[in-house]
């Protein structure tokens, strides 16, 4: 085993925590979320309740599974943005980029997926907590790359504005993957309304959080 590669009981824990998660998913497209206990989902992958709940603290988990990288994924790419590269250009940049792959945290899956989200107030309401998280986390990178003061509220209305975006796009892939669009068709006719609602905020923050420039 060399250094950075993970040991087999860390590649237990990852197969584990993926036969749990499509496991769940099945039973709820089956059943229906509110059908379907944690106990239910253990039984079937053959593991204790426990073993469950330490992977997914919250049963909506099981399904929004991803959603770490929702909550921490903007902030990453401002953090990570090339050096004279804005915010917008950089969120706009990888939006883009997850529109052309249909990246499942830009709200692509399959009809039944999508339906049964949409059908349970509890795993909507934690997609709503998600994409709140998510924002607050863009505010607060934004925050600390500009050196923005405690009370200066311009990052916080930038990342509304800048993630506003990814949550219009996420919408409206969620709405067209229920109307029965694929997912390559989907992608090439939100392409271009994408790319137009990022350039609508260019006169306000296109030069805001430059990387290399204290111009805010």
């Amino acid at each position: 085993m060399t250094r950075g590669t993970p040991g087999l009981r860390e590649l237990n824990k990852q197969r584990t925590r993926e036969a749990i998660s499509h496991a769940a998913t099945r039973l709820f497209i089956e059943r229906g979320f509110d059908s379907v206990t944690i106990a239910d989902v253990a039984a079937e992958v053959g593991v204790a309740k426990m073993t469950v709940t330490n992977h997914f603290p919250l049963k909506e988990d099981l399904v929004l599974d991803i959603h770490e990288d929702l909550i921490t994924g903007p902030a990453r790419t401002v953090t990570q943005r090339a050096p004279g590269e804005s915010a917008l250009d950089a969120l706009s940049r990888a939006c883009l980029a997850a529109l052309e792959r249909c990246d499942p945290a830009l709200g692509f899956s399959s009809p039944a997926f999508a339906g049964m989200i949409t059908a349970s107030p509890d795993l909507s309401a934690r997609l709503r907590e998600i994409h709140e998280q998510r924002e607050e986390g863009l505010a607060a990178a934004l925050a600390q790359e500009t050196g923005a003061a405690g009370d200066d509220l311009t990052p916080r209305l930038a990342a509304v504005h800048l993630d506003g975006v990814h949550r219009v796009v996420f919408k409206g892939v969620v709405r067209r993957t229920l109307a029965g669009e694929t997912n390559d068709s989907i992608a090439e006719r939100l392409a271009e309304p994408t790319r137009a609602s990022f350039d609508q905020l260019r006169p306000c923050l296109g030069r805001y959080a430059v990387r290399g420039s204290t111009q805010v």
